[in-house]
C-alpha cells in the first residue's frame, strides 16, 4: 500500500499540468479546454526516497439549475471517491484569476473529509507576484504554497512537500520491484535496424528473439541483467515502420507504444541501420527525441557491412541530421563483432546523471550574471532585453527559466549563446537542456477584472 494523494479543484486550473510535473512525465492529457479530464486518473510518483500515489480527478463545477450547493454529476463521483480513498489532499486554485466562489465551495466541501489539505495556488510566475497572488486565499484556512506548472517555479518546493506528506500519513510503503530494475533503457528504431541483436549483444544472452522478418517484437519486452555489479533493463520496443509518419497529432503513431516506452525510459538507445543511412522516418525520430527533450543515444548499427569508403559520408550524414541537437551522443556499433559496445552502458549511465543535474537558484544568478555583463544581448527595435533572475525550474531534463522584461526581446542567436555558455560552465555534454525565457510584466491578456 502506498500513501496516497488526491489533487482537487475546480476547472482548469491546472491540476492536470501539476499530476505530469510531480511525476516528471507525461500521464495525464492537459490542454486549455475546461474539463479534458473526467475520470480520475492513478500514477506512482517518487521523491527523495519516498513513494506515494497520486489521483488527478475531473474539475468540480455546480450543477446549472441547481440552487442547493450539489456538484455536477459522474465527475463530482469519481472526485469524491478519490477524496475519500486518499490519505491528503491537495486543493488546486488559480493565482491569476483569485477566490471565486467555486474555489470556497470546493474548500468547505473537503474540509469534511478531515483530511490535511495544502492549498495550492497555481499559475503564480515568479516569486514577486506572490504576496498579491496568495492574499485573498488565506480566507480558506489553509496551509498555502505558490507555484506554477507551467513555468515552474516552486516545483522543487513543492515535489518536497507532497514528499512530505506521504511521510505524515505514516504508511510505509512495500519494496517496489520497479526500483530494482535500476537504468531503464529503451530501445528505439525502425523495424530490422538490430534492436533486439543489440540487446542480445550487450546482455550476452538470447534474451529477445531475432529475425531478419521486419516486425517480430510487436510489443515492448523488458529484461533486466547486471553488468559490472549495476542493474540495466532493457526495453526492446516493436520497430518504427516507414509507412508512419510522425506528425503533430502523435497518437496517430501506429506504434505509440514504442515511443511511450522512451518516454518513461531514463534512456534511449535509438538504433539506426547503417546500410539504408539516414532516412526520412529516422529524421522524423530525431525530431521528436529533441522536442519532446528525452536524452538519447543514436547507435548507428551494423557498420561492418559498411565499406571503409562510405564510412566518411555516412558520420558526415549524420553530422548534418543532428545540427539541431549537436549535444546527442552518437556510437557506430557492429552487434556481429562488438564493435562500438563496450562503452554504450556507461554512456548511457552518464547521460542519466547528466540529466539529473540541480544547481541552486544562487549560484545560477552568480554564473549568470557575469556571462551576461560580459556579453549582453543584442539590441531589438531600440530596447534590450533586461535579466532580472533565473532559476532551475526542473530537471530530468534540466530546465532553466530566465525572468526578463521582455521575452520577445531574445534572438535564437543570443538564445543559443546561453545556452551553450550554461552547457560549458555546468558540464552537460550530452543531456537535452531546456531554456525558457518569461516576460516579468503581465500580459492585458492574461488580467482578469473581477
Amino acid at each position: 500500500m502506498l500513501p496516497t494523494i488526491a489533487l482537487v479543484g475546480r476547472p482548469n486550473v491546472g491540476k492536470s499540468t501539476l499530476f505530469n510535473r510531480l511525476l516528471r512525465k507525461k500521464r495525464a492529457l492537459t490542454h486549455d479546454m475546461p474539463g479534458i479530464t473526467r475520470d480520475r486518473i492513478y500514477a506512482e510518483g517518487q521523491y527523495d526516497g519516498v513513494s506515494y500515489a497520486l489521483i488527478d480527478t475531473g474539475g468540480l463545477v455546480m450543477e446549472s439549475d441547481n440552487n442547493s450547493g450539489e456538484f455536477q454529476g459522474d465527475i463530482f463521483e469519481q472526485a469524491r471517491e478519490a477524496i475519500e480513498e486518499a490519505h491528503a489532499l491537495i486543493l488546486v486554485v488559480d493565482g491569476r484569476i483569485g477566490l471565486t466562489p467555486l474555489d470556497e465551495q470546493v474548500a468547505g466541501y473537503i474540509r469534511q473529509s478531515n483530511k490535511p489539505v495544502l492549498l495550492l495556488v497555481n499559475k503564480v510566475d515568479g516569486p514577486e507576484l506572490e504576496a498579491q497572488a496568495t492574499a485573498e486565499f488565506h480566507v480558506l484556512g489553509y496551509e498555502i504554497m505558490p507555484v506554477s506548472a507551467e513555468h515552474g517555479f516552486n516545483l522543487f518546493e513543492l515535489r518536497e512537500k507532497v514528499a512530505a506528506m506521504a511521510r505524515e500519513t505514516g504508511i510505509v510503503p512495500e519494496e517496489r520491484d520497479e526500483e530494482a530494475k535500476g537504468l531503464k533503457i529503451a530501445m528505439l528504431g525502425r523495424p530490422n535496424a538490430g534492436k533486439s541483436s543489440m540487446v542480445n549483444a550487450l546482455t550476452g544472452e538470447e534474451r529477445v528473439i531475432v529475425s531478419d522478418i521486419a516486425g517480430t517484437t510487436r510489443d515492448s519486452v523488458d529484461v533486466t541483467f547486471e553488468s559490472s555489479g549495476k542493474l540495466y533493463t532493457f526495453v526492446d520496443t516493436a520497430g518504427v515502420r516507414r509507412r508512419t509518419n510522425i506528425t503533430d497529432t502523435i497518437e496517430r503513431f501506429s506504434v505509440v507504444r514504442a515511443l511511450r516506452s522512451s518516454a518513461r525510459a531514463d534512456v534511449t538507445i535509438m538504433v539506426v541501420d547503417a546500410l539504408g543511412g539516414i532516412t526520412k522516418q529516422d529524421k522524423r525520430l530525431i525530431d521528436y527525441l529533441v522536442k519532446e527533450a528525452i536524452p538519447f543515444i543514436i547507435a548507428v548499427n551494423k557498420v561492418d557491412l559498411v565499406s571503409k569508403g562510405e564510412r566518411t559520408a555516412l558520420r558526415e550524414g549524420f553530422e548534418r541530421a543532428l545540427r539541431i541537437a549537436g549535444h546527442v551522443p552518437v556510437v557506430y556499433t557492429s552487434c556481429v563483432s562488438k564493435s562500438g559496445l563496450g562503452g554504450i552502458l556507461e554512456l548511457a549511465t552518464r547521460l542519466k546523471k547528466e540529466c539529473s543535474l540541480r544547481v541552486s537558484t544562487g549560484e545560477l544568478n552568480r554564473i549568470m550574471k557575469e556571462v551576461i555583463e560580459k556579453h549582453q544581448p543584442p539590441v531589438v527595435k531600440r530596447k534590450r532585453a533586461k535579466f532580472k533572475y533565473m532559476t532551475q525550474a526542473d530537471e530530468e531534463p534540466p530546465t532553466f527559466v530566465f525572468f526578463i522584461n521582455d521575452e520577445k526581446l531574445i534572438k535564437a542567436s543570443y538564445h543559443r549563446f546561453l545556452e551553450n555558455k550554461l552547457r560549458k560552465i555546468l558540464n552537460v555534454k550530452i543531456a537535452p537542456l531546456n531554456i525558457v525565457f518569461r516576460s516579468t510584466f503581465r500580459k492585458k491578456d492574461d488580467i482578469v477584472h473581477k
